[in-house]
C-alpha cells in the first residue's frame, strides 16, 4: 500500500497524513528484515541452544544402553602383611600381594538390553522432534517480536505526527483568539488535546522500549532500522483442511508424542525381560605372591585362572519387578493419550491461526477505507471551519478519528503478518528450509552418529 500526504493551502492548517508501512520507516539497504531477525534468533537464542544441548544429552543414552552388550573388565589389587607368633616364642611376618583381572560378558538378559537400546533410539527421535518444535516456536517468537517492535515504532511516528498537527491547531486557535475571531474555549480545547497527545506519545515511546527489550531477548541482537514485512507465503497451505492434513503427518509435537509411545512400549518389554533368566560368562585370573622375610625369606607364588557360565533365574523379588511392569504399562497408556492431546492442540492452533489471518485481512481492507474516509472528513471540517461552519472541537474530533484509523490499520497489518507465521507454526512448516531462511541449519544427527557406537573416550565430539 502506498502512502500519501495531503497539504491544504493556508498558513496554519495541516491535514493528518495517511502513513503506510512504507512511509513510516525508511528502508535503507542495510535495514533489518524479519528474515534477518529470525536467522539471528536461530543462531543466538540461549533457550534453543540449551534445547540442542539437551538432545546431545539424549544421544548419549544410546551409547549407555549399548554398553549392556559389551564386556566389563575390572582389575583388583591387594597388599597386606600378616604377623604370627607361635607358643614357643618364634614369630614371623608374611607380606601378601594379590592381583587379578576379572571379565564378565552378558550372554542373555531376557532381551532387556535389546529393548533398552530400542527405547533409547526412539527417545533420540522424540528429542529431535521436540527440538524442531522448540526451534519453530523460537522463529515465530522472533517474527512476533519483530512485528511488535515495528508496530510500536509506527505508533510512535503516528502519535508524533498527531502532536505536530495539534500543536499547529493550538497556534491557530491562539492566533484567532488574539484577533477576536475565536474563543477562549477553542484555545482550551486545543491545549487539552495537545496535553493528551503528549501523554499518549510518552506511553507509545515506553511501549516501543519494552518491545525493543523483548526483541533483544528473543533475537539476541540490538535492533536497527526495521524494514516492512509481508505476510508469509512460502509453504503456506492453501486451506485450513490442507493444513490439518499436513500437520497430522508432519507437526513435530505430534511426531514427538508418537515416538514417546514407541519408547514406552520398548520400556514395557525391557521390564518384562527382568522376569526371564539371566546368563553371563565370567572369567578371572588371579596372581598371589607371599614373601615371608621373618621365616627364612621364603617366597611363594601362585597363579589361578577360572572361567564359567553363570545362570540366574529370578523367582520372587518381593513384587518389585511386577509393579515396575505394571507401572511401565500405565506409562504406555498415558503416552498414547498424549498423542490425541497433541493432535487436538494442533488442530485448535490451526483453526485459530487461520481465523486470525482471515480477520486481519478483512481488518486491513476495512481500516483502509476508514482512514481514507476520515481524512476526507477532516479536510472538509477544516475547510468548513475556515468559513465559520465548524469549531475547533470539530477539527480535533475529526483528527482523532484519523489517528484511530491509522493506528488500527497498522495493528491489522501487524496482525496479518504474525497470523501468517502462526499458520506455518501450527502446521509444522516454520522450518528454516521451508521458509527460505538463509541460515546454517543445526543437524542433531551429526552428534548422534559420532557417539552412538563409542566404546571408550571422555571427550565430547566438540573436544570438551
Amino acid at each position: 500500500m502506498k502512502g500519501f500526504i495531503v497539504f491544504i493551502a493556508g498558513k496554519r492548517f495541516l491535514t493528518a497524513a495517511l502513513l503506510s508501512a512504507t512511509v513510516l520507516t525508511s528502508t535503507p539497504s542495510m535495514a533489518e528484515t524479519i528474515f534477518g531477525a529470525m536467522a539471528k534468533a536461530y543462531e543466538r537464542n540461549s533457550t534453543v541452544n540449551a534445547d540442542r544441548a539437551g538432545v546431545r544429552v539424549t544421544d548419549e543414552g544410546v551409547a549407555i544402553a549399548k554398553s549392556g552388550y559389551r564386556p566389563t573388565v575390572s582389575a583388583t589389587g591387594n597388599l597386606s602383611s600378616t604377623y604370627t607368633r607361635q607358643d614357643g616364642g618364634a614369630s614371623g611376618r608374611a607380606d601378601i600381594g594379590q592381583f587379578g583381572i576379572e571379565v564378565n560378558q552378558l550372554l542373555f538378559d531376557g532381551f532387556t538390553t535389546r529393548n533398552t537400546v530400542a527405547s533409547a533410539k526412539t527417545q533420540v527421535l522424540a528429542a529431535r522432534e521436540n527440538l524442531r518444535n522448540s526451534q519453530q516456536n523460537l522463529l515465530f517468537s522472533a517474527a512476533q517480536a519483530y512485528m511488535d517492535l515495528y508496530l510500536a515504532r509506527q505508533i510512535v511516528v503516528l502519535r508524533q505526527k498527531n502532536l505536530e498537527f495539534l500543536d499547529e491547531q493550538l497556534r491557530a486557535a491562539r492566533a484567532r483568539f488574539d484577533v477576536g475571531e475565536g474563543t477562549r474555549t477553542d484555545v482550551a480545547q486545543a491545549e487539552a488535546s495537545k496535553a493528551s497527545a503528549i501523554a499518549t506519545l510518552s506511553a507509545a515511546k515506553s511501549d516501543a522500549q519494552i518491545a525493543e527489550s523483548t526483541y533483544i531477548q528473543t533475537v539476541g541482537a540490538e535492533p536497527g532500522r526495521l524494514s516492512p514485512a509481508a505476510m508469509a507465503s512460502k509453504s503456506l497451505p492453501k486451506s485450513m483442511e490442507q493444513g490439518f492434513s499436513i500437520a497430522t503427518n508432519n507437526h513435530p509435537a505430534i511426531l514427538a508424542t508418537q515416538f514417546a509411545v514407541d519408547s514406552a512400549g520398548y520400556d514395557v518389554k525391557a521390564r518384562e525381560g527382568q522376569l526371564l533368566p539371566q546368563v553371563s560368562l565370567n572369567g578371572a585370573i588371579t596372581r598371589n605372591e607371599i614373601f615371608a622375610p621373618g621365616i627364612g625369606n621364603q617366597t611363594t607364588d601362585s597363579t589361578q585362572a577360572s572361567a564359567g557360565i553363570q545362570v540366574t533365574i529370578p523367582i520372587y523379588s518381593g513384587g518389585r519387578t511386577s509393579a515396575q511392569v505394571r507401572q511401565s504399562k500405565e506409562t504406555l497408556g498415558q503416552r498414547r493419550i498424549e498423542v490425541d492431546v497433541a493432535r487436538d492442540q494442533v488442530r485448535q492452533a490451526i483453526a485459530q491461526a487461520y481465523s486470525q489471518m482471515a480477520s486481519a485481512k478483512a481488518q486491513i481492507i476495512a481500516q483502509r477505507s476508514v482512514v481514507a474516509a476520515a481524512e476526507l472528513a477532516l479536510n472538509g471540517v477544516i475547510e468548513e471551519r475556515k468559513v465559520g461552519q465548524r469549531t475547533t472541537l470539530d477539527v480535533l474530533n475529526a483528527q482523532a478519528d484519523v489517528l484511530t484509523g491509522q493506528v488500527s490499520l497498522a495493528q491489522a497489518e501487524r496482525d496479518s503478518v504474525v497470523a501468517s507465521y502462526a499458520v506455518l507454526l501450527a502446521v509444522g512448516r516454520l522450518n528454516p528450509s521451508q521458509i527460505g531462511l538463509q541460515v546454517a541449519e543445526y543437524r542433531p544427527e551429526e552428534h548422534y552418529e559420532a557417539v552412538k557406537d563409542k566404546w571408550i573416550g571422555l571427550r565430547t565430539p566438540d573436544g570438551r
